[in-house]
């Protein structure tokens, strides 16, 4: 690894030394400051552990410990050397959220007070459009750390079974059976809290018979059902631990597909035509997605279309639901159903009136609560408190992106429903937002997003807060490509030239990035570079990471990613595992960073 050779032309080659990566100067002064006579004893790390890296209740017993793990880069027993100390930094065992603290959120509260980690047609392999059905998206999802899968679910072409599929549309269908056993199997693989099935129904009362009968069977003891049709408070993530809810709309009859109107006509050519548009969007797309759209001011313009005028009648229909004949309903069915949704008809005022003495679903498009947060922002947070606020893609994002979940988290939607199936930077949002409580799928929400003031006062999202805590954060360098990418991966003639962006993804006055110089031809880059942010509202704020490698002629490429909660940052000096644009963590790429919390 001491030297690497690229060609130029036919009769020409360059070569670049490649050094070892070595402490940068910010360590080695740190080193000094916490050592002796070029020695770190078990009682300098711990004094370097409590006083750089914020772990008041480090122990020297602690310190033995790292010291210990590290012996293989030092020859003395007594403590570490230069070398063993920026080895144990740049570790694994030096992360920047806490992974021994597993789930330490409050989970006896009830499930509104939460936000959970949820999917969006989770059945799809890739678009929304023409790509096949599957449960193995599904088993991805679950074993993610999703808690929430949706599926569609419509009679099959002989129409006396059920399949799962987008309906309207060119996708292949799947059995819906195949989707619960898969769900079954692979349900309380990454986290043991409750999975949350929402149907979306468009069944005959026979069938829906069939589907209360498929899920009983499949889930037998674990399936929750409650015992009154209506309960004035959710149950807790705690109680519900290792079971299976079921959320839809009340039955209602299933209209024939050969019954379509003109609306459906239409619809479908709407469709056609946002393919050609979805296309071209996403040629134009840099490689690793599209840039989040900015939340100021207080609407996703965006990614507003002013030819679409999306009502709250478009995904989901509105259910009177006590207007339903008893004998189009099939009562089996509507036992199982723990999470009532559906919209009471009125508009957006009686969607979001509390009712004291039960407690339900409501789903929103990302542009319907986008209006809706116009001049209702409040009222969604008080709804928020005691009921449950699903927000799913516009029905234009057929390429499967999606959009901001702040917009939902600001607002105490616990439901923020995404596509999982392809990738991008807000679904990596939603990744770093889920890596928190160890990854158990459910966050508990702020306490001012829960609260009412005195005067019957909720946390108003448009509100300019004054700044809470400002996070400094210091980008010293990076390490790891060399091993998980070929030498000619980012560039054909020279070594690549990294720089960082780093920046803050949350309420509207918190969210800006900024970025490195690029250091040139370098696997090894050291920036030294310090940025600060003052944050308004920390609870909701995530830290972005990005490195990307400069180039001059073409986009400029892809080196990695990662996206943490600030609320559980660590202090201190951390090794940053990045991942791929898929969210799958690399194997040796890492950034070396420091994060001050300045009051």
């Amino acid at each position: 690894m001491s030297k690497q050779t690229y060609s130029v032309c036919f009769c020409w080659r360059r070569r670049f030394k490649l050094a070892l990566a070595e402490a940068p100067s910010e360590i080695r002064t740190l080193f000094e400051e916490y050592s002796e006579n070029e020695i770190m004893t078990p009682s300098h790390l711990k004094r370097y552990l409590v006083e750089v890296q914020k772990q008041e209740k480090a122990t020297e017993e602690e310190a033995q410990t790292i010291i210990d793990s590290f012996r293989h880069f030092h020859r003395r027993s007594v403590g570490l050397n230069l070398e063993s100390f920026f080895k144990y930094l740049f570790s694994d065992d030096n992360p920047p959220l806490i992974p021994s603290r597993g789930v330490h959120h409050d989970m006896t509260l009830p499930l509104s007070h939460y936000f959970i980690y949820t999917g969006h047609n989770s059945y799809l392999t890739g678009n929304q459009l023409s790509s096949d059905c599957s449960d193995v998206p599904i088993i991805n999802a679950l074993k993610r750390g999703v808690r929430v899968i949706e599926l569609d679910i419509w009679p099959n072409a002989t129409k006396d079974n059920i399949d799962v599929l987008h309906g309207r549309t060119l996708t292949a269908p799947v059995e819906l059976i195949r989707c619960l056993r898969s769900i079954k199997e692979h349900a309380f693989v990454a986290s043991e809290y409750p999975v949350v099935i929402t149907l979306e129904d468009h069944l005959t009362p026979d069938l829906q018979a069939k589907v209360a009968e498929m899920v009983t069977n499949t889930f037998g003891d674990i399936l929750f059902t409650p015992n009154t049709e209506s309960v004035k408070e959710f149950p807790s993530p705690e109680s519900l631990k290792r079971r299976i809810i079921i959320s839809t709309k009340p039955p209602k009859e299933y209209l024939e597909a050969k019954e379509k109107d003109k609306g459906d006509d239409s619809q479908h050519e709407k469709e056609k035509g946002d393919v050609s548009l979805s296309r071209k969007a996403s040629n134009e797309d840099e490689a690793w997605g599209k840039e989040v759209p900015s939340l100021k001011g207080g609407t996703i313009e965006d990614y507003k279309d002013n030819n679409e005028d999306e009502d709250l009648n478009d995904e989901e229909e509105f259910d009177e639901l006590d207007k339903l004949p008893n004998n189009n309903e099939a009562p089996e069915y509507r036992r199982l159903i723990a999470i009532h949704a559906g919209k009471p008809k009125g508009g957006l005022e009686e969607c979001l009136k509390v009712d004291p003495d039960k407690v339900r679903r409501l789903s929103l498009s990302e542009q319907q609560l986008e209006k809706a947060a116009i001049n209702h922002g409040k009222q969604i947070v008080r709804f928020t408190q005691r009921n449950i606020l699903r927000v799913y893609p516009k029905g234009t994002r057929i390429d499967s992106s999606n959009y901001n979940p702040l917009i939902g988290w600001m607002h105490g939607a616990q439901m923020v429903a995404f596509n999982m199936q392809g990738y991008g930077r807000s679904l990596w949002l939603m990744q770093g937002m889920f890596r928190a409580n160890g990854g158990c799928g459910y966050v508990k929400k702020p306490e001012f997003l829960l609260e009412t003031g005195p005067d019957n006062e909720v946390f108003d999202p448009k509100a300019k807060l004054p700044v809470k805590t400002t996070l400094k954060v210091t980008v010293y360098m990076g390490e790891g490509w060399y091993y998980d990418f070929k030498h000619t991966h980012f560039d054909q003639y020279s070594p690549p030239d990294f720089y960082t962006r780093v920046g803050i993804a949350g309420v509207p006055h918190d969210t800006v990035m900024k970025k490195t110089r690029a250091i040139e031809d370098n696997w090894l880059p050291t920036w030294n570079e310090t940025f600060e942010f003052p944050l308004t509202v920390p609870e909701l704020a995530l830290l972005r990471i990005e490195v990307h490698e400069y180039d001059m002629s073409e986009k400029d490429d892809f080196g990695g990613q990662t996206c943490l909660p600030i609320r559980e940052l660590r202090s201190g000096i951390r090794a940053i595992p990045l991942h791929s644009q898929k969210g799958e963590k690399y194997a040796s790429v890492k950034l070396l960073m420091r994060f001050e919390f300045i009051d």
